[in-house]
């Protein structure tokens, strides 16, 4: 626990970091690449290189600095940290490596004004948060393993099917290797993967795109520009090839409710969203689905949403596509804009909007979604495009 005293230093000094935030990030993250080159496969280089991964982790800073004494508040972030890291099988040990290169990174920046009883507040202060991390992690750890088909740590897949799922997003259904039951997750949830490419070792998260079984899962990977694993999973991965993963995590999952679901995707953000609504029709809730698409070339999974609906009259698919090409037969055409979601906006009580998608496309539905009147608590929403590693 942080001494009255530490406290006090903090808030004293929170403005200076926090306006320092970005350039000590800056240095951190390329200090401890060169002195410590195994953690690099826990972190998107895509993401570093266009400063998503140092930003998130400057906007981290200033929120814990700015409520170092009500921690409560952070309690949804914190959860999403634990998820994201026990997703990647983060180690005590990293959090050493961490709070080593932040505190030098502090010290480069901010120079002569780290005095030590700067230092001694912001280092009790990174350990306090990491010591709470870890103790939830581990607790986490240990409670995937106890499930039923649950496990820790890596666990050896093979991929047992590869599907072409539109001229972008191919599925990939990977078993264990061992043979066993694999554990139930949560539709919503991503399943964390490490790879060997060329080499290197790289981590990535991707939604699970089918419900649980039992037996084996599915992802569904959208093949990213100039996208590392993607590229290598669409181009060079092969039936019958080995991967090692990560027991399910994630806390975008559905919550409790009888009332209608609208579920709004857009691109490959729709792959969580599949499960979802197999879930929230089998408890016998009412859905729209809604998917925006650029065309029906890169519109994946269809048809496996239209068999839904003629199972289910309680679903409603609506697609919508912004330049649709000969042939395409969407729903709407153009935008989703705040007059076409307007309409499909169920009247009854207790409707909860989900959005997943690219963050232009969320931010623009959000933003109509709130005009039309519907509280910010009923909206849940995922950024969905790679996933990055720990912040």
């Amino acid at each position: 626990m942080l001494t009255p005293a530490q406290i006090a230093v903090i808030k004293a000094t929170a403005p200076v970091v926090a306006a320092n935030a970005n350039r000590i990030t800056g240095t951190f993250y390329p200090l401890m690449f060169e002195r410590y080159p195994e953690v690099r496969a826990v972190f998107n280089q895509s993401h570093q290189r266009s400063s998503a991964q140092p930003e998130a982790l400057a906007n981290a800073i200033i929120a814990y600095a700015s409520n170092i004494d009500r921690l409560e508040v952070l309690g949804p972030a914190v959860d999403g940290i634990v998820q994201k890291h026990v997703s990647l099988n983060i180690t005590p040990d990293q959090y050493k490596i961490v709070g080593t290169c932040l505190m030098e990174a502090i010290g480069t920046v901010l120079g002569a004004a780290v005095t030590a009883e700067v230092a001694d507040a912001w280092g009790a202060a990174y350990w306090q948060l990491a010591e709470l991390l870890i103790a939830a992690e581990e607790k986490e750890y240990a409670r995937k393993a106890a499930l039923t088909g649950g496990w820790r740590g890596a666990r050896r897949f093979r991929i047992v099917e590869k599907t072409p799922e539109s001229a972008v997003i191919t599925s990939f259904r990977l078993a264990p290797v061992d043979g066993g039951r694999v554990m139930d997750f949560q539709p919503g949830q991503y399943l964390g993967l490490c790879l060997s490419i060329d080499g290197q070792t790289v981590h990535r998260n991707y939604s699970l795109s089918a419900s649980p079984n039992g037996r084996d899962y599915r992802i569904s990977v959208k093949r990213e520009q100039q996208g590392l694993v993607s590229g290598f999973l669409h181009d060079r991965a092969r039936v019958g090839d080995e991967i090692d993963a990560y027991p399910p995590a994630g806390e975008f999952v559905l919550r409790e409710g009888n009332g209608p679901l609208l579920l709004i995707t857009g691109g490959v953000g729709q792959t969580p969203a599949l499960p979802l609504a197999e879930q929230a029709l089998a408890s016998g809730r009412k859905v729209i689905y809604v998917h925006a698409a650029i065309n029906g070339s890169v519109h994946a999974f269809r048809e496996q949403v239209d068999r839904l609906a003629a199972q289910h009259g309680a679903l409603t698919p609506v697609y919508c596509y912004a330049e649709p090409q000969d042939g395409d037969q969407p729903h709407l055409t153009g935008l989703l804009d705040q007059e076409r979601l307007a309409a499909l906006l169920p009247q009854e009580d207790g409707v909860a909007a989900y959005v997943v998608g690219p963050k232009p496309f969320m931010a623009a539905v959000i933003k109509a979604l709130t005009a039309l009147g519907l509280p910010s608590s009923s909206i849940v929403h995922e950024f969905f495009g790679p996933r990055e590693a720990i912040a």
